[in-house]
């Protein structure tokens, strides 16, 4: 195991009718003039919004609002609404949503605090965030993680670029989860969460660092627990112990507990934000593509730690003769979950004729390689677009 530094400040709130806490918390942080961010009309159209609005304003708190974050949130909306929260003088920013919300939460957080900087200069790499506004969160989505992670991401659609940056600035003070808040969900939206909770434990799980037995054993069981509960989600949507596991999986996966003295390898996010990027398409279902491709392309790197996963997550059995039959079948499985819940497993399943796979590998190693299990190349990303057709 590696040597590690483990931060994970947020304070959650967790269970039903959690969202009233929301002005006791905000004043907690010292919010006073409270910036929220949402998305489109389903919060507006189930009252949470007013009421959240209304609960802040009975404690006193001045508020302002902005909608209209879409999926795989943009910088100019994020840029728009900087210059909202700077003239409203917001000192929280209050994300209620799920990832993207959250995620342009948090980019108005740096833009608000450093008026002189554009946000894309983070984004690119260009300057490092040194200070922030204060974040709460009411999640709406179980997907991302982002309510306790120390990544956002935006896509700048001018040049066509999705792009993470991952500080200890982006984390929130708070997050309040009410797995009731994620009953409305259509099916598409709560499977594809399920997919992008999923990626994140198997982008920490697939390592090179051998001696990892305990966080191992955590994301198998986290893995497991979307494996059993997705299912039964999608079928009874208004059931709150299956909402409340799926919810709780989701921060877990990606607090950066399970990625604690291992190096980690991101690949196939990244592959799946180039997608995005040139295609609109949902998050989680560029993985549900990408991750049995890459899987299938990567696993001879370490077919022992593909058979560990086939019989540990899927219950395969261990054909001690032929490991690399046992490997293939924990991926065959794979494919055929995300399948399962309603995702696409190629491009073509998702409405892409893929012709653009060049300049989506080019932009994919623009700075250079990615991944850390095994190292991909712009021939690499190339290959595993190919094969996801």
């Amino acid at each position: 195991m590696q040597a590690f530094t483990h931060y994970t400040p947020t304070e959650i709130v967790f269970g039903k009718a959690s969202e009233d806490k929301v002005a006791e918390l905000a004043k907690k942080y010292h919010g006073s003039r409270v910036f929220v961010v949402y998305g489109g009309g389903s919060v507006v159209k189930s009252g949470l919004l007013e009421r959240v609005t209304g609960t802040l304003e009975a404690a006193g708190l001045k508020v302002e609002t902005i909608g209209g974050v879409k999926p795989n949130p943009r910088l100019d909306f994020a840029r728009e609404a900087v210059k909202k929260a700077i003239e409203f003088q917001a000192d929280l920013i209050l994300a209620v949503g799920g990832g993207s919300v959250i995620d342009t939460a948090k980019a108005v957080s740096h833009g608000a605090a450093n008026p002189d900087t554009d946000i894309w200069e983070f984004w690119s790499r260009k300057k490092k965030v040194e200070k922030t506004l204060p974040v709460g969160v009411i999640l709406t989505l179980a997907a991302a993680g982002s309510e306790t992670s120390d990544s956002a991401v935006l896509t700048n659609t001018e040049i066509q670029v999705k792009r993470g940056l991952s500080t200890d600035l982006n984390r929130p003070e708070f997050a309040i989860m009410n797995p009731e808040l994620t009953y409305s969900l259509p099916a598409y939206q709560t499977a594809a969460g399920g997919v992008d909770i999923f990626s994140h434990v198997a982008e920490r799980y697939f390592t090179l660092e051998p001696d990892c037995g305990f966080t191992d054993r955590l994301c198998e069981a986290t893995m497991k627990t979307v494996i059993g509960c997705l299912p039964e989600v999608l079928s009874h949507p208004q059931e709150y112990a299956g909402r409340a596991e799926i919810m709780w999986t989701g921060t877990i996966a990606h607090n950066g507990i399970l990625g604690v003295g291992r190096s980690e390898d991101w690949g196939s996010h990244m592959l799946g934000h180039e997608i995005t990027a040139f295609y609109g398409l949902t998050h989680g279902a560029t993985l549900s593509i990408i991750i049995p491709n890459w899987m299938e392309y990567v696993y001879k790197t370490d077919v022992t730690r593909f058979v560990k996963y086939a019989v540990n997550v899927w219950n395969v059995e261990n054909n001690m003769d032929h490991p690399e039959k046992t490997a293939l079948e924990g991926i065959r499985r794979t494919r055929d979950f995300f399948r399962s819940v309603g995702m696409p497993v190629t491009l073509e399943e998702a409405g892409i004729d893929g012709d653009r796979i060049e300049e989506m590998a080019e932009n994919c190693t623009k700075y250079g390689p990615v991944g850390g299990f095994v190292t991909l190349r712009k021939e690499d990303c190339m290959a595993i677009y190919e094969k996801s057709k």
